[in-house]
């Protein structure tokens, strides 16, 4: 014992205190925006090429021992396009339910087909990542958060 004490004694210790990393309201609102243009653009190319598209979600589960487990389960996503009149596509990108405006009134990107689609959504991807619609998020992150309540009953700012 006293072996692995002299051990020790060479160490440095310290008490040490977590400290919480600060998140960027920012860039998590765009990763959330850019995850959602991703699975659009893996959903109109699974619809283009006349295949499935399956998103999986993480869950756990009670296994047959009575264990917890983790593992993956379907769910399922809504298209974020709109068939218009002669063929003509609209796009809308979402922020949770509700479509982003990308300027005032306007909501939807326009395609004349639905080919179109995934070159357009990685355009948009791109504009999110430069950061053009942030402001836009910033409302969108806003006007969510007003449908969440704290459990006091006062509605989260």
């Amino acid at each position: 014992m006293e072996n692995n004490m002299s051990l020790l004694k060479n160490l440095k210790l310290t008490a040490a205190k977590p400290t919480p990393i600060a998140s960027d309201a920012k860039a998590n609102a765009r990763a959330k925006l850019v995850r959602y243009l991703g699975e659009q653009k893996a959903l109109v190319t699974a619809q283009l090429e006349g295949k499935l598209f399956q998103a999986t979600k993480m869950v756990y589960r009670t296994n047959e021992a009575g264990e917890r487990v983790r593992g993956e389960a379907s769910r399922h996503v809504r298209r974020g396009w709109i068939d218009g009149a002669n063929g003509v596509v609209f796009f809308q990108a979402r922020y949770g339910s509700k479509p982003l405006e990308f300027s005032k009134g306007v909501n939807a990107v326009e395609a004349s087909k639905l080919d179109e689609l995934p070159g357009i959504i990685d355009t948009l991807i791109q504009v999110v990542q430069a950061g053009e619609l942030d402001a836009q998020l910033a409302a969108a992150v806003a006007e969510r958060k007003k449908n969440f309540r704290r459990k006091g009953g006062e509605k989260v700012a």
